[in-house]
């Protein structure tokens, strides 16, 4: 079961936005993240059975739904403190899962996609933004360009496109830890990577 810490920092200036403790596995279902402030746990085809995200005194929980027929993710946003009365919110909308600022969301959107070596996919999400958790959804594309070998490691280099921005970003997996990726640095990793799960057709 891979554990470590991952520390976050704005890519543009490089400035410290905190840090991660996490620790990941696949179970009897598909697969779990648990992290500081983040809870995911992926069915057996990849998509979000359960999400918990708690950031600046909110929290959601959200999962895989039907919208309209298609695949699609539901939440619910409210104050982190029961006891404020604050009103909940909730929504859904046709998306494939979620995103934001936890390794997590990488690994769980490689793992949904499960792309043979070169190629690529399309699809959106719901971004959970911080400090506030607010929802906006994003298109990207991601491309599996490469998978090499290092240090006994077997390393996929995905290419992921903001297709509203044309903005991109290089990510590197290995299994389901993230070795690197704009705005995040792997700072120590307690045992080796599990392979991800392998989602069903």
């Amino acid at each position: 079961m891979p554990s470590g810490t991952y520390s976050f920092h704005d890519p543009h200036d490089g400035t410290a936005l905190g840090e991660e403790r996490f620790s990941c596995a696949p179970g009897p279902i598909g697969w779990r993240y648990t992290g500081s402030g983040i809870d995911l746990t992926l069915d057996a085809r990849g998509r979000p059975l359960r999400l918990e995200a708690l950031a600046g005194g909110w929290r959601v929980r959200g999962g895989a739904t039907v919208v309209d027929g298609g695949a699609g993710v539901v939440w619910l946003r409210s104050a982190a403190d029961p006891t404020l009365d604050v009103p909940a919110t909730e929504a859904e909308a046709k998306a494939a899962g979620f995103t934001g600022r936890s390794p997590a969301f990488l690994i769980a959107t490689a793992t949904l996609l499960n792309l043979a070596p070169g190629g690529s996919a399309r699809l959106r999400l719901i971004a959970l933004t911080e400090p506030v958790l607010a929802a906006h959804t994003v298109d990207q594309s991601w491309t599996l360009a490469a998978v090499e070998t290092h240090d006994g490691l077997i390393v996929e280099r995905y290419e992921v496109d903001d297709l509203a921005t044309g903005e991109r970003a290089i990510v590197h997996l290995s299994g389901d830890v993230v070795l690197a990726a704009p705005g995040i640095e792997l700072e120590a990793l307690d045992t080796p990577p599990n392979r991800r799960i392998t989602t069903a057709g």
